[in-house]
């Protein structure tokens, strides 16, 4: 009974990853006019440091002493997923990129069966379509997919597929504390500073700029890394898997409250798809 707590624990905390996740779109817009890599760097620079402080302060800095698998696996889920994500961006529409992107919470319900052994069942099934649904109707819109853009799109489609693998896999790396990710971020920070002194001319931010890079360190690239790792380390992958498809409506609500486009049918058909699924997977268990 305890370990049922403590996994239905666990994947609220995987909820609360997802729910800084949606603001990030929001703070980027924030933070319009940086680079890529430096606004990359700067924000997980700011998301290690801040826990660092916490361990050293509580005497945990061992935590950091970790095999180099997870080395591996921790700065190269981040700084792989987000090179990805931000080269299809670069390279492709935005809207129809970040259609593809959006596969991941679909590829983690699918993966947890033959990589974690984890039952899906009908349930399960049918509330991932219905996540997907959703996320197509909020993100296709009218998007087509103009020639030219066959890389960006490929970069898209890996990013969904790298995080999958990264989300699923980190429940194979449980015996890893989720305080090294503090040492993940900073890891990512270091070879994003990296590339943009290689690929990118540097900027420097004005204090709307600080103030969004400060509040992407602090939650979606910060706290929320920490809180999904214990989600899919210890909760149910399945069900933040479908969950996952709220964060881009809930990112949509956010935009259009600060200004950012008009309410829609889509959206509000996209909406209900999402919460259907979401309700749908939990009633599987």
């Amino acid at each position: 009974m305890a370990a049922g707590a403590a996994a239905r624990g666990a994947t609220l905390a995987g909820c609360g990853a997802l729910a800084l996740w949606a603001t990030l779109a929001p703070l980027s817009r924030l933070a319009a006019g940086l680079p890529t890599l430096q606004l990359t760097a700067m924000a997980f620079a700011v998301g290690g440091l801040l826990p660092l402080i916490v361990l050293a302060l509580r005497g945990r800095l061992g935590v950091l002493r970790q095999p180099p698998v997870a080395w591996l696996h921790g700065v190269g889920g981040l700084f792989g997923y987000h090179a990805l994500y931000f080269a299809a961006l670069a390279l492709a529409p935005p809207v129809e990129a970040n259609l593809l992107n959006y596969m991941w919470p679909l590829l983690i319900v699918l993966l947890s069966a033959p990589v974690l052994g984890l039952p899906l069942g009908p349930r399960r099934l049918g509330g991932v379509a219905l996540g997907f649904a959703g996320c197509a109707t909020v993100l296709g819109g009218n998007a087509g997919f103009p020639p030219g853009a066959a890389l960006g799109f490929a970069c898209a489609a890996a990013a969904a597929l790298w995080w999958a693998l990264y989300s699923v896999t980190s429940r194979r790396m449980a015996a890893v504390p989720t305080e090294a990710v503090a040492g993940f971020c900073l890891g990512t920070a270091a070879l994003a500073g990296i590339a943009h002194a290689v690929f990118e001319q540097g900027v420097w931010p004005d204090g709307q700029q600080w103030l969004a890079v400060g509040l992407m360190g602090v939650g979606p690239v910060g706290a929320a890394f920490f809180l999904w790792d214990a989600g899919m380390k210890r909760g149910d992958p399945r069900l933040l898997g479908t969950l996952a498809y709220a964060v881009p409506p809930a990112s949509t609500l956010l935009l259009l409250a600060l200004g950012e486009g008009t309410l829609s049918w889509r959206l509000l058909a996209a909406a209900a798809l999402v919460v259907g699924g979401g309700w749908l997977a939990a009633r599987a268990g």
